[in-house]
């Protein structure tokens, strides 16, 4: 069993650096269990006091991926075949705005994503984990993925034409720093898309403490608005926000049979409608769920 350690607390925000932070919650349901503070200031949401590098580090081992570990995702490796069907409508997206060119995937996992880029751009990527990240440089080079992280990376400024980070970016613990660097990557005219949770959804605001989006490896929480001013503050000219994600529901359900086990499993379809459609009902900050995807134009 894992044991985690955490680092002192922090005294400011790691979004806006302002200092009228408080507590929020006590996440209990995960493993280790911790807490979350709120800023005052910009209403960013992060974990306090923070794991330690050497606890965060641990959570993406061979574990993270098989399902063995408390906290795992899955090896997409197995289910290439339908996340194609999400990731190719996602790129069809990103193809309006930016036709061709170097494209950086932070957080590749085992470079299914870049594989369906890699038909249309010049595919790079960073990844933290060695146990997935040495997989996909054999897939794509050495040169091509650099197994760490942001602020350790062997690449060029203004390199890359499209940056993305889906569901990467709750996972740093100093995103204005990670978003900074984005941009310093990014080349004129450049892209960077975003997916992650906004914490003012209706979603989020109701199942508080119990909503499922905090989880170990989840350092920052976004709001729209938040996730939005920060990137203009950095120097982003333009900023578009997909609710609940840039492509539409087909995709979603096509993925969603690499579960599927009987005929009886097509009825989590009309879940799954039910709240792409939900997710289109927003007003300002507010929508009824929580979920968003940012485009963010250098």
């Amino acid at each position: 069993m894992k044991t985690f350690t955490f680092d002192s607390p922090l005294t400011s925000c790691p979004l806006c650096k302002n200092d009228a932070i408080y507590f929020l919650y006590a996440i209990n349901h995960a493993n280790p269990p911790f807490t979350v503070y709120k800023c005052n200031s910009c209403k960013f949401i992060f974990m306090n006091p923070p794991l330690s590098h050497q606890s965060e580090h641990s959570l993406y081992d061979e574990g993270y991926y098989t399902g063995s570990s408390d906290y795992s995702y899955y090896d997409e490796r197995k289910t290439e075949r339908y996340s194609q069907y999400v990731w190719n409508a996602r790129l069809q997206t990103i193809q309006d705005y930016v036709r061709g060119g170097n494209f950086l995937d932070v957080g590749c996992s085992f470079g299914g994503f870049l594989h369906a880029a890699s038909q249309l751009y010049t595919p790079y990527g960073i990844e933290p984990s060695a146990y997935s990240g040495k997989y996909t440089q054999q897939r794509f080079g050495k040169d091509a993925i650099h197994i760490g992280t942001l602020f350790d990376h062997p690449f060029k400024r203004n390199f890359f034409s499209v940056i993305t980070l889906i569901e990467v970016l709750e996972h740093m613990r100093q995103p204005f720093e990670a978003l900074t660097e984005c941009y310093n990557l990014c080349a004129p005219d450049g892209l960077l898309v975003i997916q992650t949770a906004n914490m003012d959804g209706l979603q989020a605001t109701i199942q508080k403490d119990r909503y499922g989006y905090f989880l170990p490896g989840h350092f920052s929480y976004f709001t729209k608005d938040n996730l939005t001013h920060t990137l203009k503050k950095i120097g982003f000219k333009k900023i578009k926000v997909f609710q609940p994600v840039d492509f539409g529901l087909l995709p979603k359900l096509m993925k969603s049979k690499m579960n599927f086990k009987s005929i009886y499993d097509y009825k989590s379809w009309i879940r799954i409608a039910l709240y792409h459609y939900a997710s289109k009902i927003h007003a300002g900050n507010c929508a009824l769920t929580s979920s968003m995807v940012v485009y963010a134009f250098k």
